[in-house]
């Protein structure tokens, strides 16, 4: 980050978060390190970014840098970058249908147009929301081309900086006091702060009489706002006192146990305005004290693995003497990514006259890269009275404390999620990819199938909460992988077979049957083609050759027939294995081949085998993907046969291999043929055509063998056997081929 950008980035972020003049500012950067980006194909080409906002931030601005390598065929690209603060952020490029039950909110993004080497971009916000921040950017949707590791292609690298100005003194609004402020010209704003304490089902801020320039009046052109943004709709509740009379706000089903930013503004000009405030939050319900005594009458059954542990105590959720029943919950974590919520009874009895709330801890950023998972099912036999269903609200930060006359699961600054049950659906069943890391709340009440006799309906229910890493660990057709930005784990689904979304459900462009069927037998039947050169080089009396060509063709056959998506799968070994020895063969016959056509004697040409076959076996263990570690050992091959031949050519003064009908019928055709396999190899593969392209390659590697491989040794017999055998010592004729034409 050059320093005109720094000081450009702090002069916009002291802009916006301009306050009154009796405040302290503070200012933090943090950064984070350049990462390549990808194109889109799944959640996992996402580059992911983790911030944390301090509790006191009155402003974050972001600087977005994109670097464009000098790389051809570079031109103008589009960047989308989301955020979301509470969790990773929900995208979905490509459109794709989610799974059912799924519920989704799409994050906030902005798209960065790159068409010189570098795209700077400022991003501002005012009032963060204070704790996790997520950035994501990925290039447009990946059009299938299958680049080679190595060859020199276009990049983008991304850097995210995030700025931050908090204040060290922001003034506190006490329950039931008044609070003075004084907005001057210079400062038009005031930040405050107050504290919604647990089970508060209403928070007010009254602003009861205001001033200008010292005269009292009754329009001051203040306007209030409540919350901190978090880039998502309803986050923030905004009222203007443009009325007579005392100024009064309030919003219901706060936040609990956090702090709630307030924000008073004039839109007058050029004058000084001083008013009182003060904020008062409700409390009118809360559930039955837990005693601390455990040895009273009842008891607690714990479930935790295969044992089974029971404490006494006293956890009535009865509602003769509370307004709500809030039932003992138990967490148990089982693996990353994964944990569920216990009850101490598996089944809820659930009321007319009071509602029973169910919380859940998520307030950390370890379950926020999951999928939160509830499930409600009725009991329906054991409803009472004129029974019209179960109404039930999920909602994070905050519960619905009233779900069976709201109309909408939603509270103070978030929209909830409704998981209701009646007699006709007596099951529902809910998915949220990526929870916002907070203190989430499930609250459930009956409600009548009528007006009157609604007093003692009563109904049991069941409730299943749980997260786990990906939704339904992808199904039949998708991978669970977890992936890791830092410290931060989080789970996406890797679908195969042309399925695609969030839980691989979506089989718009999936695979049939019998393509599938079609793609293992084009990429397994092909290397078929390499039993004709293995026979040719036994002929020839190429053994150590044949050997290699019968290796390539057995592990390339069946590392394709276990890299298939779909059902149409066979693996018999360990995946990584057949695809280490699928790589190692493949490049081990380029390398024999060469080396074979050298026409080294044979101790220096066993000795280039072996060497050349442990360093090829070396390379595809750091790099099997890099192009190099094909083409390396190809080149070093063909230095040494071509300072073979240039030796053979000097020292029997012409040119070697003699004969022009070598060149014109073997050597030509074999390295066209080699030379269009490289082609296809390198520039030609897409995930659409890769069964056809790779299995022609795999056809014509093969056939390029026949046509290279040299003819056997004027004195060798056929199939490798030789004429004497001087007791346990092979004794061929080691005389030096001059009229050898390979």
């Amino acid at each position: 980050m050059d320093a005109r950008s720094l000081r450009l980035l702090v002069l916009s972020l002291a802009a916006s978060a301009c306050c009154g003049d009796d405040v302290t500012y503070v200012t933090s950067f943090y950064a984070k390190t350049a990462q390549r980006l990808s194109k889109y194909s799944s959640y996992a080409s996402v580059r992911l970014h983790h911030f944390q906002v301090p509790e006191d931030a009155v402003a974050a601005a972001w600087l977005l840098t994109v670097t464009r390598s000098s790389g051809f065929n570079c031109g103008t690209r589009n960047v989308t970058v989301h955020f979301r603060a509470g969790a990773p952020p929900v995208i979905n490029p490509l459109c794709t249908t989610f799974p059912n039950d799924t519920a989704v909110e799409l994050a906030w993004n902005l798209t960065l147009s790159v068409s010189t080497w570098q795209n700077v971009t400022f991003f501002n916000v005012t009032n963060p929301a204070p704790g996790d921040w997520f950035v994501a950017a990925h290039l447009p949707e990946d059009d299938g081309k299958i680049e080679q590791k190595g060859l020199p292609s276009c990049s983008y690298m991304f850097q995210p900086q995030m700025l931050v100005r908090r204040v060290v003194d922001t003034p506190t609004l006490l329950p039931n006091g008044l609070l003075t402020q004084t907005l001057s010209p210079s400062a038009n704003r005031s930040l405050l702060r107050v504290f919604v304490p647990e089970f508060s089902s209403q928070l007010t801020v009254f602003i009861p009489n205001c001033s200008v320039g010292g005269v009292a009046q009754n329009n001051c052109g203040l306007a209030l706002r409540i919350g901190s943004s978090s880039l998502r709709q309803g986050s923030v509740m905004s009222y203007n006192c443009t009325g007579e009379g005392p100024c009064i706000a309030s919003v219901s089903d706060p936040p609990w146990q956090t702090w709630v930013l307030v924000s008073v503004e004039t839109s007058l000009q050029n004058v000084t305005v001083t008013f009182n405030v003060s904020a008062k939050c409700i409390v009118d319900c809360k559930p039955l004290s837990s005693p601390g005594d455990f040895s009273l009458n009842s008891s607690v059954t714990l479930f935790m693995g295969n044992t089974t542990a029971t404490a006494a105590g006293n956890f009535s959720n009865s509602s003769d003497s509370g307004c709500v029943q809030s039932p003992v919950i138990y967490r148990e974590d089982k693996d990353v990514l994964s944990l569920r919520f216990i009850f101490t009874n598996g089944n809820l009895t659930v009321s007319s006259y009071a509602p029973t709330l169910l919380t859940f801890d998520l307030n950390s950023a370890s379950t926020s890269g999951g999928v939160l998972n509830v499930q409600v099912a009725l009991n329906t036999t054991s409803s009472t009275g004129e029974f019209g269903g179960v109404r039930a609200c999920l909602s994070p930060s905050s519960p619905v404390m009233q779900p069976n006359i709201s109309q909408q699961c939603a509270t103070a600054f978030a929209q909830g999620y409704s998981v209701g049950v009646n007699g006709s659906a007596a099951q529902n069943r809910l998915r949220i990819p990526f929870p916002q890391a907070a203190a989430w709340y499930l609250t459930l009440q009956t409600t009548c199938g009528s007006s009157a006799g609604c007093r003692n309906v009563s109904a049991v229910v069941s409730v299943s909460v749980s997260v786990g890493a990906c939704v339904d660990d992808c199904g039949a057709y998708g991978d669970c992988r977890l992936l890791r930005t830092y410290s931060y784990l989080y789970g996406v689904c890797s679908c195969k077979a042309g399925w695609a979304g969030w839980g691989c459900t979506d089989g718009s462009d999936a695979l049939s049957l019998p393509r599938q069927l079609m793609a293992v037998l084009f990429l397994t039947l092909s290397n078929l083609l390499f039993v004709p050169p293995t026979v040719l080089a036994l002929y020839r009396g190429y053994l150590p050759e044949a050997a290699v060509y019968l290796y390539n063709m057995f592990f390339s056959t069946f590392y394709h027939a276990c890299d298939q998506p779909g059902v149409t799968v066979l693996c018999i070994m360990d995946y990584d294995t057949l695809q280490f020895c699928d790589f190692l063969a493949s490049c081990a016959s380029v390398w024999v081949t060469v080396i074979c056509m050298a026409r080294l004697q044979e101790p220096f040409k066993y000795i280039f085998f072996m060497t050349g076959t442990l360093l090829i076996a070396m390379a595809m263990q750091l790099d099997r993907h890099g192009l190099w570690s094909f083409l390396g050992p190809l080149l070093f091959a063909l230095i040494t046969m071509a300072a073979s031949w240039a030796y053979r050519g000097v020292k029997r003064r012409q040119c070697y291999p003699p004969l022009w009908r070598r060149w014109a019928f073997f050597l030509l055709p074999g390295v066209l043929l080699a030379a269009i396999g490289v082609g296809v190899y390198a520039f030609a593969e897409t995930d659409a055509n890769y069964l056809y392209t790779h299995s022609l390659w795999h056809v014509v590697m093969a056939t390029c063998i026949l046509f290279l491989l040299p003819p056997r040794a004027r004195h060798a017999a056929p199939w490798g056997w030789t004429r004497h055998l001087c007791g346990y010592e092979a004794c061929g004729n080691r005389k030096e081929e001059l009229y050898s034409v390979g």
